[in-house]
């Protein structure tokens, strides 16, 4: 019998001259939290891009190692990497079963990979993901609108209210942030 297992919250924001990625740490199995230190982002690309995930924890790794096979047969084109792991994962049988979402950020990109072929770029710069994604995504919004802040200060920003709101999101925040070209 295989339990619900509920997301998480992934938010990333381009702003001032960075992108920041960032996650909470907690894992949730059915009503309980089996985790609260889980580490949902991750450099790939000796550090130039960033991935953050959200969904059934195996399936989220064997779509980050496919995307990172991608990014080595496409180096220097992060979208095509990301298209053509969306195309595999909407037509193989096997990974048109897996549950994630991913989201990557490289300083020229902001993407979200889903597995029904989605590869979407935001207009703004700012994408969620997870159970809290909105929660998030509406926090971004308004701090990028109405603060200074930088772009990683607001991601973490942004999580903590998430987390207030949504269950399965928690305060153990990790950030990451890249410079942008202006």
């Amino acid at each position: 019998m295989r339990l619900p297992s509920h997301s998480t919250t992934i938010l990333t924001v381009r702003t001032r001259g960075k992108v920041a990625l960032g996650g909470d740490g907690q894992v949730t199995l059915g009503t309980s939290i089996m985790k609260g230190d889980a580490v949902k982002i991750r450099r790939l690309a000796d550090g130039k891009v960033l991935t953050g995930f959200a969904g059934s924890s195996a399936d989220c790794f064997a779509l980050l190692e496919r995307f990172e096979a991608k990014l080595k047969e496409h180096p220097a084109n992060i979208p095509r990497a990301a298209t053509e792991l969306a195309k595999d994962w909407r037509t193989d049988r096997v990974l048109r079963r897996l549950e994630a979402l991913l989201a990557v950020v490289s300083p020229e990109h902001t993407l979200l990979v889903t597995g029904g072929g989605d590869v979407i770029q935001p207009t703004d710069g700012v994408l969620g993901i997870g159970s809290g994604g909105s929660y998030a995504v509406a926090a971004a919004r308004a701090l990028i609108a109405h603060s200074n802040l930088s772009a990683a200060e607001i991601v973490r920003r942004s999580l903590e209210i998430a987390a207030g709101i949504d269950i399965y999101t928690n305060t153990n925040i990790l950030v990451e942030e890249l410079a942008c070209p202006s």
